[in-house]
């Protein structure tokens, strides 16, 4: 795995703002336009967001966010390998990283909301092979034949 530096990050940067754009499209290609819940830059600037960027030398990597739902709650958020950095330990890094800050603020549990089909496979394998489990819905989100919650007590 490369050596990965995450940092918080304002997203005014031409590469992370690329690699939203890209996550936005890749969410628009693969998904029913009324399931579609990634954030715009704007969304992922709000008080309740931090957002991260992941780094290996000067090159971004990736990115992910956790937003505050309540105190004790958070959910993972714009959770993206840039494509030459994929299936590399990134994504790994990155969810390793968002699951301590969570912990660090003294949340309980953190939750997702994705999609069903091939292209979210990959992301799918990561949250369940670091204990993440299907929960019913939370938020505004609905459980049903493509979008599905995960949930991970921490």
């Amino acid at each position: 795995m490369p050596d990965v530096t995450i940092r918080e990050d304002d997203l005014s940067g031409a590469a992370i703002q690329a690699l939203v754009a890209l996550h936005l499209g890749g969410m628009h290609a693969h998904s029913p336009a009324d399931k579609v819940h990634a954030l715009p830059l704007d969304a992922l600037r709000a008080p309740d967001v931090r957002f991260y960027s992941a780094w290996v030398g000067g090159y971004l990597a990736g990115m992910g966010a956790l937003k505050a739902l309540a105190p004790d709650h958070g959910e993972l958020k714009s959770m993206r390998v840039a494509p030459a950095w994929l299936g590399q330990g990134v994504g790994k890094a990155i969810l390793a990283h968002l699951l301590d800050q969570a912990r660090a603020r003294g949340m309980a549990r953190v939750s997702l909301e994705t999609g069903s089909g091939p292209a979210f496979e990959p992301a799918l394998a990561l949250y369940r092979a670091h204990g993440f489990v299907p929960c019913a819905a939370f938020a505004d989100y609905v459980v049903d034949d493509f979008s599905q919650c995960l949930t991970l007590a921490l």
